[in-house]
């Protein structure tokens, strides 16, 4: 599992390889300037603080690294532990008919397994984006990491799967007992509410391998 620690300090490395500190390569990835900031590491009643996946993905993009160049960082030894974990296109995710009482994808038609390092204690799975369904945030071909199981807040990256077979990637904005309320990733595209008996199962997305 990673260790909270060297996750912030991979991030701290990666600021000071490229002239930055810690503000300035948030700055550069669009983030706010405080987001790696020391003090928000951990909470005022001392709860470890971790990084969103989005926002490394985003320090990632800005400074060219890879996700192998930032797990370097994290474990210069190459020690990290990797895992095995279940695979599955958009086509059979869709059905809803592939997954347990967990969330998680079972084995059957159309399920694999791909290597991927261990990130905690949150199960997690792929998902292989095929099509444009996903556009133009994500593309044919790319791998999102999801979570059934991690916990979610506004503005987190969320996958969906309606009761009627449609699979969408939205911003979560807000969720209630009745509600699933959405904001939407595209600049062409409506936020969207839908009824919390039309949604089949959702996930938090972790990681893009694009």
């Amino acid at each position: 599992m990673l260790s909270h620690e060297r996750v912030w300090a991979a991030i701290d490395a990666l600021a000071s390889r490229h002239g930055m500190t810690a503000s300035g390569l948030a700055r550069k990835a669009g983030l706010d300037a405080t987001s790696f900031n020391k003090s928000k590491r951990v909470s005022p009643e001392g709860r470890e603080r971790w990084p969103s996946t989005e926002s490394i993905s985003k320090i990632l993009k800005a400074t060219g690294a890879t996700l192998e160049d930032f797990l370097r960082l994290v474990e210069p030894s190459g020690s990290l532990r990797r895992s095995m974990i279940p695979l599955i296109g958009m086509e059979d995710a869709a059905t809803g008919r592939a997954f347990n009482e967990e969330g998680m994808p079972s084995e059957g038609p159309g399920w694999d397994e791909i290597e991927f390092p261990d990130f905690g204690q949150e199960k997690v799975f792929a998902l292989e984006v095929t099509g444009d369904t996903l556009a133009p945030l994500y593309r044919d071909g790319d791998i999102l990491i999801v979570s059934p199981t991690a916990s979610t807040r506004k503005g987190d990256r969320i996958v969906v799967c309606t009761t009627a077979g449609g699979i969408l990637a939205k911003e979560l904005k807000r969720r209630s007992a009745k509600t699933l309320e959405m904001t939407s990733l595209g600049k062409d595209q409506e936020d969207q509410v839908i009824p919390a008996e039309e949604v089949s199962w959702s996930a938090r997305i972790m990681w893009a391998r694009q």
